[in-house]
């Protein structure tokens, strides 16, 4: 099939009927077999990758009718808000423990690469996007705004951040398997964003609690120096 066959709007229904499909179909798959490979971050988009690159559909016409779901970030973030209140109880016995932790991790992840990205003379847009890669995608995009990296860059960057501290993450539980609730949530709330907070509630309540809070204020810590950051990366 090729673009040459379809009209654009019946190219970028069928997109859109395909990215949909496939992210429930995945998901059914996941929650029956529990394949790290059939969740739905991991095998969407390389199915749909290779879609686009047989069928020769731009990258623009996919945008146009799913660009929409993009926008469905911002109120499943906030959503997170929801455990964190239910459980504010956590955020006052361990407030210091997670100051302390998400300070430390968002400055030694900007620092740490942004002097990789310098260090390998990578590109002035690749630096940046980089250095803001650690959040979770719609504070990344927010910052990635300010500080003048092209948005589609960062996005594709968090999402890979998000699949390899998926991975690392699940390696540390083997290596070292950690007993502490708070450190097994802050684990994959700072290393792998929304999955690794999916993959935290697997793992218990309170977990999933603590990688949503690390999440969520790294989130907004990033934001908040956002302006600096612009200064100091461009």
């Amino acid at each position: 099939m090729s673009i040459r066959l379809l009209s654009e709007p019946a190219a970028a229904w069928l997109c859109l009927a395909l990215t949909l499909g496939l992210y429930f179909l995945s998901k059914r798959l996941y929650r029956q077999f529990g394949w790290r490979l059939l969740q739905p971050l991991v095998i969407v988009p390389a199915v749909l990758g290779a879609f686009l690159l047989v069928t020769g559909i731009p990258y623009r016409v996919y945008l146009e009718d799913t660009g929409w779901l993009g926008w469905l970030l911002g109120p499943a973030t906030i959503a997170f808000a929801v455990p964190i209140y239910e459980r504010r109880d956590v955020i006052r016995r361990h407030w210091l423990a997670l100051a302390i932790g998400v300070s430390a991790g968002v400055v030694s992840a900007v620092a740490g690469s942004y002097g990789l990205a310098r260090l390998l003379d990578l590109s002035p847009d690749l630096q940046r996007a980089l250095a803001i890669r650690s959040i979770s995608t719609p504070f990344a995009l927010l910052v990635s705004d300010q500080v003048g990296t092209p948005r589609d860059l960062t996005a594709v960057l968090v999402i890979i951040t998000g699949l390899i501290g998926l991975i690392l993450g699940e390696l540390v539980l083997l290596l070292l398997p950690l007993r502490s609730r708070l450190a097994r949530g802050a684990l994959f709330g700072a290393g792998a964003h929304g999955v690794g907070t999916a993959r935290a509630r697997e793992l218990g309540n309170e977990e999933g609690v603590v990688a949503s809070m690390t999440m969520m204020i790294a989130g907004v810590t990033m934001v908040l120096i956002a302006p600096l950051l612009s200064r100091l990366l461009n």
